[in-house]
Formats: C-alpha cells, sequence, structure tokens
C-alpha cells in the first residue's frame, strides 16, 4: 500500500479535518433524517475471500483528488438512475443494485446480487453541506481477477481488517469513520463462512450519526449512545461512538 502524500495536508489530514468540520456544521437529528429522500443514496461492497491467516477483504485506493480523495475504501458509489427499476422500489433494493455495477464497474468484478448480505446502512450528521446515505453489503469473492478502472482507483489490495486497522492507527493509510468501523466488525474471524455467519448473527443496522466535540476531539455518535439525543440509551452508561482525536481511533460499544 501507498503511503501518505508528502505535501503539507496528507489525505490522512483532510479526513480528521472534514471530520472536526462536522462537529460545527452538523445539527441535532430530527425523525425522519434517516430517511430523508432528498439526499443521495450509495451503496458500497465488501467483497470478501479466504486469505492463508483468515478472512482478507477487497481494498481500493482512491485517486487524491474527488470524494474520499487518498482514502482506502470498500468499492461502491452513488445510486445512478439506471439502478432504480420502479418509482416505488424499496431503496435497500435500488442500492442492492448500484452496488454490483459499481464493484464491476470499479474493480471489474460480477456479482449476483441475490448473494449480496445487507449488513448496515449509513446516514451521516444531518446539516452538512454534503450528506450521502450509503448501504453496505457483504459477499463472497466469486473467480473473477482485479481489474481497477484507473479513473476510479489507483491501487488495490486484498487485506486482513485488523492489520488494516493497524496500519491506520500508525497514521499509513487513510479511512472515513463507516470503512473503519466496518473493518472493526470484519476483524478476527477464522475464516470467510465464520465471518458471514457473525454479520448475519449481528444482523442489519442502522448508524444515524450524529456529530460532537470530545475531550480529546471530534467524535460520533450512534442511536445506542445514552448522549446521542434526548431519551437515548437504556442506561447512562450506554456507549456507542468512535473518537476521532487522535491516533488509534477509539471505538467503543456497549451492548
Amino acid at each position: 500500500m501507498s503511503e501518505p502524500t508528502s505535501s503539507a495536508e496528507s489525505p490522512t489530514d483532510r479526513a480528521v479535518r472534514a471530520l472536526a468540520d462536522a462537529v460545527g456544521e452538523s445539527r441535532p437529528r430530527v425523525p425522519g433524517d434517516g430517511s430523508d429522500p432528498d439526499i443521495p443514496v450509495a451503496a458500497t461492497v465488501i467483497v470478501l475471500r479466504d486469505g492463508a491467516s483468515g478472512p482478507e477483504v477487497l481494498m481500493i485506493e482512491r485517486p487524491d483528488r474527488g470524494s474520499f480523495a487518498g482514502a482506502w475504501v470498500f468499492p461502491g458509489g452513488k445510486v445512478e438512475p439506471a439502478d432504480r427499476l420502479a418509482d416505488d422500489e424499496p431503496e435497500e433494493d435500488v442500492a442492492r443494485r448500484a452496488g454490483v455495477r459499481e464493484t464491476l464497474e470499479e474493480a471489474g468484478l460480477e456479482i449476483d446480487p441475490e448473494d449480496l448480505w445487507t449488513i448496515s446502512v449509513w446516514d451521516p450528521p444531518p446539516g452538512l453541506a454534503l450528506r450521502i446515505r450509503t448501504w453496505f453489503f457483504a459477499v463472497r469473492a466469486g473467480d473473477g481477477e482485479v481489474v481497477l478502472s484507473p479513473d476510479e482507483a489507483v491501487d488495490a489490495e486484498w487485506v486482513d481488517p485488523g492489520r488494516l486497522l493497524e496500519r491506520h492507527g500508525r497514521g499509513e493509510v487513510t479511512l472515513y469513520p463507516p470503512t473503519w468501523v466496518t473493518l472493526h466488525a470484519l476483524a478476527g474471524q477464522l475464516d470467510v463462512e465464520a465471518l458471514l455467519g457473525a454479520l448475519r448473527l449481528a444482523g442489519f443496522r442502522r448508524f444515524e450519526t450524529v456529530a460532537r466535540k470530545g475531550e480529546t476531539g471530534p467524535m460520533l455518535l450512534w442511536q445506542e449512545d445514552a448522549e446521542y439525543g434526548s431519551g437515548a440509551g437504556d442506561q447512562a452508561s450506554a456507549r456507542h461512538r468512535l473518537e476521532l482525536g487522535a491516533l488509534p481511533w477509539i471505538y467503543t460499544r456497549t451492548d
């Protein structure tokens, strides 16, 4: 994997600055934010294979420009009009079709949409100038070879999720919070079969995000956290948050 750029502001620096800006721009959530039909929708696909020491996930590195500049991400992108077959089609179905298309366009991999397992949907903090609600799907890799679109990616790797998180903690790669938290959920399994089983057991999750300023910098909170909002959290000590003020990031979730 490539090292951070040598410019005055690295991709990682830009990512953290964007997250810090989100704290100031965000507003409290209101009912309907998580399903707002007026914000763009995207899909991303977690492609998994068995490696020598456990499950590996396909990651692609974005060019140092545009959305998620310089970051390592799962293949994916925005829903396009052709992905929708009917006006009343569920958003998840449209996103599933977009994920299949984007994975083929970006990585050259053909995927049967019926094989995709929906694991989560992420809604960014409300009030931001740019918000994209993103659906996350998981699938076992087929026999195809990865062929990158040069306009969409400059590199690709099959990587152990835990090791990629370690590299991020040392500042060697750029990740955004939904990718980071998802990689955290993927780490530590013996093989793809066990990993997919764990994802199915965990069930579908909605991440309706709020941004706050913590003691060490920006942090993101989700519904289960006691400080998420009025009436949120079953206990005063309940936590579901990601602290972003320094590397390595700190993820806390109490069940």
